[in-house]
């Protein structure tokens, strides 16, 4: 199970794609060298993804990190704070519920790391509150897969649409068997997407 831990990794998947597909050679042409992206695994990361869900980046890191001030960053702390002690740090009542319920759901953590990408899926997605997108960014950017891919997210469907020329933006479904072809760097094609994003919209997806 290859895993992403350096920018060589990254490069290595980027030439391969770009020499696989001309039209993600030509993202590449305008992105230049890809980020690595990689970011912490464990229980904080997927809480503040549940945080930041349906939110502005600013009202996320602001709750986020009342969170961090009150030491609301592992299980056990927010199990002990109970409803008053998270809604007191700005959580909403279903974003309290879904924070007690990834507490309450103890995911080993470690073990997550070795497991087959389709069991990263189960295990997360059988969390209330943590769906499909949550858990293929979390294991893109968190656990380093590297065949790993979100076609539910909205800034790759918009960049696939504009790089490949296409009529309508790609539903998921649609994006999903796109991205079959970029196997087994579809992590990698994610990241391309995204940077191409930036430019295309002047703005980050992610």
């Amino acid at each position: 199970m290859r895993i992403i831990k350096t920018d060589a990794d990254v490069n290595e998947g980027a030439a391969w794609l770009a020499t696989h597909d001309e039209r993600l050679a030509y993202a590449l042409s305008q992105t230049g060298t890809l980020p690595l992206r990689r970011r912490p695994d464990g229980f904080a990361q997927l809480l503040s993804a549940i945080i930041s869900q349906q939110v502005s980046v600013a009202s996320a890191a602001a709750i986020w990190k009342r969170m961090e001030d009150a030491g609301l960053t592992t299980e056990a702390a927010v199990l002990a704070a109970g409803e008053d002690g998270l809604r007191g740090a700005g959580l909403s009542r279903q974003k309290i519920v879904y924070s007690q319920a990834l507490a309450e759901a103890q995911i080993d953590y470690d073990a997550l790391r070795h497991v087959p990408d389709a069991d990263v899926m189960t295990t997360l997605t059988a969390v209330k509150g943590i769906g499909i997108w949550t858990a293929e960014i979390y294991a893109m950017f968190s656990l380093g897969r590297c065949d790993v891919f979100a076609p539910g997210d909205l800034a790759l469907q918009v960049a696939a649409q504009d790089l490949y020329g296409l009529a309508e933006r790609p539903k998921e479904k649609e994006l999903r068997q796109m991205s079959l072809d970029w196997t087994p760097w579809r992590s990698v094609a994610a990241r391309l997407l995204f940077a191409y994003y930036h430019i295309v919209k002047g703005r980050e997806g992610i």
